[in-house]
This record gives structure tokens, C-alpha cells and sequence, in this order.
């Protein structure tokens, strides 16, 4: 059993929550670009302040590699949390140490700190136990609202949960297992499972756990001519994982599901804008497969339409480019209408997530992860240790 937020002991207690700030900044001014994942911590964090905490905040943000890089601070995600928040929020220049200590010890109830970005620190990647002690020293429970973070096995994230008395989810957390959970067991069904993206190899494990649960598998995205390789079909200059081949094929043949996969194809020649483009059925040399063409669209839509649970992860095509952006729209305009017929839609963190949102359809399907690679694992049937950890007897 895994405890919510709403089952602990806030009240004057210091908090430590491991919120997912690890937000796209600015190049040039160093201000926050994208807000979503600060937003999505929000309701964990306002319930912590009804309840009369102490609160302290820690995040990752990037890859700095253990070192201290000022570029990739998050004293923009805290100029961001205090807008939010309507309030003050203090911001600790490192995130372990007798300042950040002195800090905690003096919150009171209803304040904010927030730590600077635990990854100056390697030890915070290395699980190491010394760096864990001295997080957990800072407080008196512990809360986890990162699911994009819970298959890494990181101090902020494991080492130090079982140095702290009290321990839970916040309701990120919560809410993505209760989402996530149904899609390894008792689903309603017919059950479609939707599979994009650049590569095969990044799927092949949750493609085998899939294969066992749903009732249909719907291929597209850079994955499909890899696939298509395997049939012995053309694919021009697509991307092909050629050493996947062998595998895309035994699941092709061992599958007793219906495997669907592209029929037609936006093409050209080059995987850029302003260029010209045709559909074809058949692509020839020279050419690159870089969307699902229309009568695909159609296809894959009465199949998802017809769902009553659909899990989705990788885009169909090129969508950062209009030109091959089509066939990923045509996918979220068919989840969204699934999900006003009733059904379960989940998609599954990443560029999916990233594309339903840019069309303004993430409000119009059931539950969008916030971590594709979390997402991905626990579909795989893996055990995640910034869930198990919060596991109690």
C-alpha cells in the first residue's frame, strides 16, 4: 500500500516534496519556456500549505553532470512557483550543507524553500547513501509528486526515503498510477494500444507486454518502416533500424493480435519544412517516409474510435514540421472523440504528450503521463524503485 498526501501528518511538519522541475529554459534570457511541469506540481503543493507545513522543494534539471552549472539553476522555476503561488518562495543555493540546514530548520508554517538543482551534486544520480542522510536530515516527511523521475534509483528519489519517518505520493504520483494500472490489468476492452516514434529498440520490451493485453497494435512514426523492412515492403531512404529487422519480424509473426501498419505515406526527400511532398502507397528510392498519409488516418481513427481503452506513446511523424504533422493530429482528434464516447485514453508521456498539448487537446482526453520514460517502463511490467520504495507493509 502506498500512501496518499492526504494520509499524512503535514501539520508544522517539515515536508520534503520531489517535485519534476526540470523545465525548457530560455538559451538567450534563462527564463522558463514551458510551465507545465510546475503547474503540475501545484495542487500537491497547495494542499501541503493548507495543511500548515513546512515545505521544502527539490528537483533536478538537466544533465550538468555533478557539477555546478549555472546555466541550468532553478531560481526560474522558483520566479515561476511564487507567481503561481501568489507568495514568497526562498531559494537555497545548494541543495545539502550547514546554509540549507540553517534554512530548513527555520521555515515556518505555510513557507517555501526550494533547493537548488540536485544534480550539482553526483552523488545525488549515484543513489549515494552520505548525500541521502543529509537530504533526509532536512525533514520529517517525505513526499514523491516526480513520476517522470520514479524508475531512477537517485537519492532524492530512493536513498533517502528510508532515512524519513513519514513517506507517500503526492497526487502526481497518485493519480498516474491510478491511470497507469488498469493498462496491465482488467482494462475495458476492445483495448488498443498506439505506437510511434523514431525507434523500435525503445519499444520492443513494452511491444511484448502489450502483445499479451490488447486487442490491437497500431504502428506509426519512423518505428513503422522498420516493420514494414521486415514484410519485404519498399521503404526508400526511411529510417530503418536495420539490426531490429529480425526482431520487428518475429513480432509480426508470433503475434496474435492484429498488428496494423502504415498503407500510405507522406513523403519527400529531405525531413524539413518548405520542401515538396506527395502521397504514396509504395515509397521509392530516394524518398523518406515522414508521416502516416490519409487513408491510414482513416483507418487508424475507426479503430480508436471503436476503443473503449487506448493507451498512446510516440508520434506518428514529423509533427514538429506542419507538413508531416497530419497524421499525429489525426491520432489526438481520434482520442479525444474516443474519450467523449467513454473511453479510457492515456497517452504516454514525451512527444505524444507534447503534441496533445500544442494542439490544445490534453484537456480533452482521459490522462496525459508526465514521464514518458516511466510510463514506458511500468507498461513493461518493471518495478519502479520511486514506487517501491514508497511501499508499505
Amino acid at each position: 500500500m502506498i500512501k496518499s498526501i492526504e494520509q499524512l501528518d503535514l501539520a508544522g511538519k517539515r515536508v520534503f516534496i520531489r517535485v519534476d522541475f526540470n523545465v525548457p529554459l530560455d538559451k538567450k534570457t534563462g527564463a522558463v519556456k514551458d510551465e507545465a511541469r510546475i503547474q503540475a506540481a501545484l495542487s500537491t503543493i497547495r494542499y501541503a500549505l493548507s495543511r500548515k507545513a513546512k515545505i521544502i522543494l527539490a528537483s533536478h534539471l538537466g544533465r550538468p553532470d555533478g557539477k555546478e552549472v549555472p546555466e541550468l539553476s532553478l531560481e526560474p522555476a522558483g520566479a515561476v512557483l511564487s507567481r503561481r503561488l501568489g507568495q514568497d518562495v526562498i531559494f537555497a543555493d545548494d541543495c545539502v550543507g550547514d546554509g540549507v540546514r540553517k534554512l530548513a530548520s527555520e521555515l515556518r508554517e505555510g513557507q517555501v524553500l526550494l533547493l537548488e538543482n540536485l544534480r550539482f551534486h553526483a552523488e545525488e544520480e549515484k543513489n549515494d547513501d552520505e548525500f541521502s542522510r543529509q537530504l533526509a536530515a532536512l525533514c520529517e516527511v517525505y513526499v514523491d509528486d516526480a513520476f517522470g523521475t520514479v524508475h531512477r534509483a537517485h537519492a532524492s528519489t530512493v536513498g533517502m526515503v528510508k532515512h524519513v519517518a513519514q513517506k507517500g505520493a503526492g497526487f502526481l504520483v497518485a493519480s498516474e498510477l491510478k491511470h497507469l494500472q488498469p493498462l496491465l490489468k482488467g482494462a475495458p476492452r476492445p483495448y488498443l494500444a498506439i505506437l510511434g516514434g523514431a525507434k523500435v529498440s525503445d519499444k520492443i520490451k513494452v511491444i511484448d507486454q502489450l502483445l499479451g493485453r490488447v486487442d490491437g497494435l497500431l504502428i506509426g512514426g519512423a518505428m513503422a518502416y522498420t516493420f514494414l523492412a521486415a514484410r519485404g515492403l519498399p521503404v526508400g531512404g526511411s529510417r530503418v533500424e536495420k539490426d531490429k529487422i529480425d526482431v520487428a519480424r518475429r513480432i509480426l509473426d508470433r503475434s496474435k493480435v492484429e498488428v496494423m501498419l502504415p498503407t500510405d505515406h507522406v513523403v519527400a526527400r529531405e525531413a524539413k519544412g518548405g520542401v515538396p511532398v506527395e502521397v504514396v502507397q509504395s515509397i521509392a528510392e530516394g524518398m523518406l517516409g515522414l508521416d502516416i498519409g490519409p487513408a491510414t488516418r482513416a483507418l487508424y481513427r475507426e479503430k480508436i474510435v471503436g476503443a473503449q481503452t487506448i493507451f498512446w506513446n510516440g508520434p506518428m511523424g514529423l509533427f514538429e514540421v506542419p507538413e508531416f504533422a497530419a497524421g499525429t493530429r489525426a491520432v489526438a482528434e481520434a482520442l479525444a472523440e474516443a474519450t467523449r464516447r467513454g473511453a479510457r485514453t492515456v497517452v504516454g508521456g514525451g512527444d505524444s504528450a507534447a503534441a496533445v498539448a500544442e494542439m490544445g487537446l490534453a484537456g480533452a482526453v482521459t490522462h496525459v503521463s508526465t514521464g514518458g520514460g516511466a510510463s514506458l517502463e511500468f507498461l513493461e511490467g518493471r518495478e519502479l524503485p520511486g514506487v517501491k520504495v514508497l511501499e508499505e507493509p
